[in-house]
């Protein structure tokens, strides 16, 4: 597995899970196949920028924080690149397709695009739906997304 489809696995982990520990990272991980240690966890932990807040259950978890400055990174991008498999439009909307459990990264990529004319965006396991305010816009969209890719 490569370091940005396991970073991206990362990520989804980590936005559906409270996890606590790299331990617990690590044995998630390993219960899904994929053979990762503890010091590639915390590499990728700190290449990722995570940080660890308290939990809905008392506990610290790991969590992904936007800096704020709507800049993408090469690490997301690239993760943005590997993911997508497909890209189209329907009248406003644009329909992504990516690999089994990459949408959350992909619109987390898009939404740091910070494109105006993106109105909002529904990620599922493999699709990302993006809406956008016409047909125009979605042109746009899709081939501006369409050059990063």
């Amino acid at each position: 597995m490569t370091r940005t489809r396991r970073q991206s696995k990362i990520l989804e982990v980590i936005s559906g899970v409270e996890i606590e520990t790299q331990e617990d990272l690590v044995k998630l991980l390993n219960d899904e196949g994929l053979k990762i240690t503890q010091a590639t966890i915390s590499r990728d932990i700190k290449e990722l920028g995570l940080i660890k807040v308290l939990g809905s259950n008392k506990k610290y978890k790991y969590v992904y924080v936007d800096s704020g400055e709507q800049k993408i990174s090469t690490k997301l991008l690239n993760m943005l690149r590997e993911s997508v498999i497909s890209i189209r439009t329907a009248m406003n909307m644009i329909v992504i397709k990516t690999l089994s459990g990459s949408a959350n990264t992909a619109g987390m990529a898009v939404d740091k695009l910070n494109y105006q004319e993106v109105v909002g965006s529904v990620a599922g396991d493999d699709t990302l739906l993006i809406i956008l305010e016409s047909a125009e816009d979605a042109a746009l969209i899709k081939d501006k997304l369409s050059q990063i890719i």
